[in-house]
């Protein structure tokens, strides 16, 4: 590579460098809805049927996946009884990873479901507490109408 090629590749580079950077964003709503686009909505039924499915998943998991565990380790322990020590080792070895995994599978079934029973008492409370403020307000505003003669 000659010197100007590389001159020229570095000043292509810093031209490059020097330009300015557009973030992304929503575009503006054109059809006139209420609700910007991009905007994530979920109610009640959205957040329990996550929630089912997930303890369905934990539930099914914690019934089915274990099945192998006992004759896994026996299989284990007759192929090292034979001479097999090798292959009786790493049939123990992944038992003991496929357990792990699981448990790591379970957990985090577990903490989705429950967290979706939580997300879901936490959001009904806040509509409780914001329909009975709204409804405060439109008594404060109903005192004060009748108080003038509106």
């Amino acid at each position: 590579m000659a010197w100007d090629e590389w001159e020229q590749l570095k000043s292509e580079a810093a031209q490059k460098q020097s330009a300015r950077m557009q973030l992304n964003h929503v575009p503006p709503d054109n059809d006139g809805g209420s609700t910007p686009q991009g905007d994530l909505t979920v109610d009640q039924q959205d957040l329990a049927a996550i929630g089912d499915k997930a303890f369905t998943l934990w539930n099914d998991l914690g019934r089915y996946a274990r099945g192998t565990a006992v004759s896994s380790t026996t299989a284990g322990a007759d192929l090292k009884g034979q001479g097999f020590t090798k292959l009786g080792g790493a049939l123990d070895r992944v038992q003991t990873r496929w357990e792990e995994q699981l448990k790591t599978l379970l957990d985090a079934c577990a903490q989705i479901s429950n967290h979706m029973d939580f997300t879901k008492n936490a959001h009904q409370g806040d509509e409780f507490y914001i329909g009975g403020t709204l409804s405060s307000i439109s008594t404060l505003d109903q005192g004060f109408r009748d108080g003038t003669g509106h």
